[in-house]
């Protein structure tokens, strides 16, 4: 099934709203770290004191639709959103629009905030920028645009280059309102973005610096670990150098990677421009800004920042399994939406510092994957980086290498989204991790792999929609499917062994990571899903 990027369905949706939409908004654009970026404007916001009221939309979903859609940082309920649903729904059925899920989907958030008369709007663009549904927004909503990084992923759609992509993604900016640029990888996104926003007559703006900063217990408190074996500190302490303060916000940042210190700085010159931007101030004088937001506001909403799936530590207890007499199974598991090649060399950046600053100890590192299928992007391209971690550590310690190779259920209404098949993946771990060297007495036969493999089904089976039931609805209300990332789970326990550092890392696909948050929800465990951190 093919996407067809255009603002002329959802402007018709919008035409027939039964209320304009007026909400001050903040739109976020990239191709890495938007997510991020959005979950730290909407917590910063909503500490600010008095606290704002805050509305956040972001795609994909996880679980459901439900928590793509988040009312100060926690999803809508039911009761809010399935009303909206129906009333958009007939509004598309009754006019003829044929626009997408994803056009609706958006409808239906804007909606909800709209409705709610939140303070302020956090919008995360779904793909590209200039024909992204959320693009709509009209211009004098807007408060301030922002690009995070931008690297080549969905090329079909939006180029096959990096400045093609940028234009695209750039195109959000609007005229006389503050572009934050967050820091990129590729030196011809600034070149490109600058161009865009100058024939536009917007103002870029930098991102703010933030740098980390040694543990100071008088100022910090105590450290906490992660878990058992690895023992990785929660937080770690940065200088966010502002504009709009004369002196650096120290605060805990409690997202991991070296990543995040962009992330957060594009987060903070948002915050800033918020601060010191003229038009902000002639727009939403009524906000009060300058004097809810402070530097200690700022930073307890920078600690309190949640971003699921993103490097996130999470703690799970499988019960016993009398078909196989293991017993009750406790594990610490790394959870990674990394799904293109440059998320997935942010997640093995990260392993690889964080591994070796633990421990010198044997590690039982253990993957569990599950990746989309989108050309031209390939297995070999997102999982090359995550197996060469093993190469790096090995010169260290002693390592065992393992990966379980999954499908994840298919999101529900997203048709042109399907799982790279686990036998595929297995043939592309083959040339990336070759078997062992021989010795002269080994024959070639003989040889061993340097990584174990256990490779599931070929692909999770869908729910069917029952006779006469509203399929969205039945979406919402039914089980989920689960026992293939709980057979991952259990195979991976059981290549534990004693005086071994253990660590699981899932990722590849935050659709695999949400068949992870189902399976914690399944077990009575879901406080893990939005409060791990």
């Amino acid at each position: 099934m093919s996407i067809d990027l255009s603002l002329d369905r959802i402007r018709e949706l919008l035409a027939h709203f039964p209320v304009p939409y007026t909400r001050p908004t903040i739109h976020v654009a990239g191709t890495n770290g938007k997510g991020s970026v959005c979950a730290y404007v909407s917590s910063i916001l909503a500490t600010a004191e008095p606290p704002l009221v805050v509305g956040r939309f972001n795609s994909p979903h996880l679980l459901n639709w439900l928590d793509g859609i988040s009312i100060q940082n926690k999803p809508v309920t039911f009761d809010t959103f399935w009303p909206v649903r129906n009333e958009i729904d007939a509004i598309n059925t009754t006019h003829d629009i044929g626009a997408s899920n994803f056009e609706q989907y958006t409808c239906m958030a804007l909606l909800i905030f709209e409705r709610l008369h939140v303070d302020v709007v956090v919008l995360e663009v779904g793909m590209g920028g200039r024909l992204d549904a959320t693009n709509v927004v009209p211009d004098e909503c807007i408060l301030v645009s922002a690009l995070t990084s931008v690297d080549l992923d969905h090329q079909a759609l939006l180029g096959d280059t990096v400045e093609l992509i940028t234009r695209e993604k750039a195109a959000i900016v609007r005229k006389g309102k503050p572009f934050v640029l967050g820091p990129q990888v590729h030196r011809q996104v600034e070149a490109v973005a600058r161009e865009i926003v100058e024939a536009v007559g917007g103002e870029l703006l930098p991102p703010c610096s933030v740098v980390p900063v040694d543990w100071d217990e008088n100022l910090d408190g105590p450290q906490r670990p992660a878990g058992a074996g690895i023992g990785v500190p929660l937080l770690q302490p940065v200088q966010i150098s502002m504009p709009a303060f004369a002196e650096p916000v120290r605060a805990l940042l409690p997202l991991h990677g070296a990543h995040q210190y962009g992330n957060l700085g594009t987060a903070a010159g948002i915050v800033s421009a918020l601060l010191t931007h003229p038009s902000v101030q002639l727009h939403v004088p009524g906000l009060q800004l300058r004097e809810r937001l402070t530097p200690v506001t700022i930073a307890r909403g920078v600690r309190a920042t949640r971003w699921p799936g993103r490097l996130s530590y999470h703690n799970i207890t499988l019960p016993a399994d009398p078909a196989t007499g293991q017993e009750e199974l406790r594990l610490t598991v790394l959870a990674d939406g990394a799904h293109n090649p440059a998320s997935a060399a942010a997640l093995a950046a990260y392993l690889s510092s964080m591994l070796e600053k633990t421990s010198k100890g044997p590690l039982n590192l253990t993957y569990i994957l599950g990746l989309s299928h989108s050309p031209p992007k390939t297995p070999v391209q997102t999982l090359g980086p995550l197996l060469a971690v093993h190469s790096q550590l090995s010169k260290t310690r002693d390592v065992r290498l393992g990966a379980a190779l999954l499908a994840f259920t298919k999101p529900a209404r997203m048709p042109w989204i399907s799982a790279v098949p686990p036998a595929t993946m297995h043939a592309a771990i083959d040339t990336l991790v070759p078997p062992s060297s021989s010795s002269s007495s080994q024959s070639e036969s003989e040889s061993k792999s340097t990584i174990d493999i256990y490779e599931d089904e070929p692909e999770v089976p869908e729910e069917q929609v029952q006779p006469g039931a509203d399929p969205d609805k039945q979406v919402l209300e039914r089980p989920p499917r689960t026992e293939h990332v709980e057979r991952a789970l259990r195979w991976a326990a059981g290549r534990r062994r004693e005086g071994e550092d253990t660590l699981v890392v899932l990722a590849g696909s935050l659709y695999l990571v949400a068949d992870f948050y189902r399976l914690l929800q399944k077990y009575g465990q879901a406080d893990e899903i939005w409060g791990a951190n």
